[in-house]
């Protein structure tokens, strides 16, 4: 694929959808590294259930941490793994008290030291909360960017390195978002809705057909 074919995808998906963010619910930096942990193997829809109710209880290092583990399972029972993900929610909120001030670091270093916390997570908070040129690639990214050949690579960090490289600079910042929201709503797994997706003429997936 070439430079002048991504530009003019990356400029549809920002016309349609010229301010993406993530659908988790979050209002703070804090907040969101919570939903990102909380959100591995599970659906934002069902981790914007418990924050909900979470949240609005506790929402600090300090709050959760008071709640202990099992408080803190109470809230997020519905969330799969919730268990070891509660553990490492206590335990990341002591570091963040104990180590950074109880603010969340904008350090790729810093952020993948926190338990729970991976590339991807840091790539999340480091892109959504802090503006950063990243690029957190998920089944959806990795996806989307294989078969429409925009940025093609054998595992998620290939995929990532592409995609910082070849995405045209003046999209970079939101091209994480636009790739997920393609990739979970159009670009499906399965059934890709080609028929109705919007740079169909542009992807070089070669065995498009109209799933709809």
């Amino acid at each position: 694929m070439n430079k002048q074919k991504r530009t003019e995808i990356f400029t549809r998906l920002r016309d349609a959808n010229p301010n993406p963010t993530t659908e988790l619910n979050y209002s703070t930096p804090f907040e969101l590294l919570i939903a990102v942990i909380l959100s591995a193997q599970a659906t934002d829809v069902g981790v914007n259930k418990a924050t909900d109710k979470l949240f609005p209880a506790a929402n600090t290092p300090e709050a959760i941490l008071a709640l202990g583990v099992d408080g803190l399972k109470e809230y997020i029972k519905t969330i799969g793994l919730f268990n070891s993900k509660a553990e490492n929610v206590i335990k990341t909120c002591r570091i963040l008290i104990e180590k950074h001030g109880s603010q969340v670091p904008e350090k790729r270093e810093e952020l993948e030291a926190l338990p729970g916390v991976g590339r991807k997570t840091a790539n999340v908070v480091l892109n959504t909360a802090f503006g950063h040129m990243a690029m957190a690639v998920d089944t959806h990214i990795f996806r989307v960017s294989n078969r429409t050949g925009i940025a093609p690579g054998k595992n998620v960090l290939e995929v990532e390195k592409r995609l910082l490289r070849l995405v045209p600079k003046e999209f970079l910042l939101d091209a994480h978002h636009w790739l997920i929201l393609h990739g979970r709503y159009t670009c499906t797994a399965r059934k890709p809705k080609c028929g109705a997706c919007m740079i169909e003429d542009l992807c070089e997936f070669k065995e498009k057909r109209d799933y709809l």
